[in-house]
């Protein structure tokens, strides 16, 4: 599978300023289903890896610092 090298428009978004991945939490990758959120080494922050994602939402919703946002496209809402 291949795994995204830049920026792109994705379902979830990680606020860098909120994030506290650097600081050990990994909350938002535990709680994925997909396995579709990883740690960027270059900035220890979190991202989305895979656009595979389902729009489960535990991500955002178990996110101590409200850094994950799940954009979910207008016509599945």
């Amino acid at each position: 599978m291949p795994t995204a090298t830049q920026r792109t428009s994705v379902p979830v978004i990680v606020d860098e300023d909120k994030c506290i991945a650097d600081k050990g939490c990994t909350v938002c990758i535990d709680v994925c289903p997909l396995d579709v959120l990883w740690i960027n080494p270059a900035t220890g922050k979190a991202h989305m890896r895979y656009d595979e994602c389902w729009y489960c939402m535990p991500c955002e919703a178990d996110c101590p610092t409200d850094a994950v946002k799940v954009e979910i496209p207008y016509l599945l809402r």
